[in-house]
């Protein structure tokens, strides 16, 4: 499959892939084998990818690898504008920082996370937002309360979208209901799908954009199923989303990073090892993985 054509305008939109990170044997970060897996993401008709998200296991990197993973994305992209990299942080000033960063290295666009330091109200919400729209970079929000424990309901993203902090939202609740009261409240606020495992329910509800998962693994069934699922055109996607849906929903489960790295595995790809405290999967989480993604291989799901 050829590179798909880019919206520069807007690029936040299409399949952006929350990208792993190889990590050899000592848990060292594997440059070349990242840059391979860009470029073949993009290659394979991904619009671009999101390095240094909770897949990327940014929150165990020095300040010098995540600089360093930000660089080389966006090199291997080969336009810097596919590259939306993670800039959460305890602090706003540090998620500026690395607004900038990205900015400097030639991004389109940055996800981030609301404050997750502790629970924070709206007010200190729309000020973390405020402050690191300062780099000058599009953000898009990224509500995941069951991690924060912080949700970006769709009056305060209205909020934040009114006041020029965010251009988009990667919505990960599963709540299908919010997309329609978003698209009322924020029309012009793009709806970003931030699970897997809800895709095509997102897509009909008018989601432009997909922050996903598993097309480290199998990128093009995964793009056959984002384009079918967006064009609404239900007799290709049903089935494919269905095929799939046994692995998607492993993007919404803790043990998702090191599932998600071992259909990697088994598909040929760089998947490998997690830093610590992410542990191996148990032997029943690893067959039921290995067997899914085994499965959709046979079933030519590649």
């Amino acid at each position: 499959m050829s590179k798909t054509p880019h919206d520069t305008t807007k690029p936040w939109r299409g399949i952006m892939v929350a990208t792993t990170l190889p990590l050899r044997p000592d848990l060292s970060v594997d440059y070349d084998a990242y840059a391979e897996h860009v470029s073949w993401l993009i290659e394979s008709g991904c619009d671009g990818v999101v390095p240094n998200g909770s897949l990327g296991e940014y929150q165990t990197l020095t300040a010098e690898e995540r600089a360093k993973v930000v660089e080389v994305a966006v090199e291997a992209a080969g336009d810097g504008s596919r590259v939306m990299p993670g800039v959460a942080a305890y602090g706003s000033a540090e998620s500026r920082r690395w607004a900038e960063q990205a900015a400097e290295a030639g991004a389109g666009s940055v996800l981030l996370l609301p404050p997750n330091a502790y629970r924070a109200d709206h007010a200190a919400v729309r000020g973390h937002y405020a402050e690191v729209a300062k780099a000058g970079v599009p953000i898009v929000a990224y509500n995941n309360p069951i991690d924060t424990k912080v949700d970006l309901v769709p009056s305060l993203l209205a909020e934040l979208h009114g006041e020029g902090s965010i251009v988009a939202v990667k919505e990960f609740t599963g709540d299908v209901r919010r997309a329609y009261e978003i698209a009322e409240l924020a029309p012009g606020l793009d709806l970003l799908i931030g699970a897997d495992d809800v895709l095509l329910e997102l897509a009909l509800a008018g989601a432009v954009g997909w922050i996903a998962g598993y097309p480290n693994a199998l990128p093009e069934a995964s793009v056959a199923l984002y384009k079918a699922a967006v064009s609404h055109d239900l007799a290709t996607a049903l089935p494919l989303y269905k095929a799939l849906h046994q692995l998607l929903r492993w993007d919404s489960k803790t043990e998702f990073v090191q599932a998600i790295k071992l259909s990697m595995d088994i598909a040929g790809r760089p998947g490998g090892p997690t830093r610590a405290p992410r542990l191996p999967l148990t032997p029943e989480i690893e067959a039921a993985v290995r067997a899914a993604t085994e499965k959709a291989l046979a079933e030519g799901l590649a």
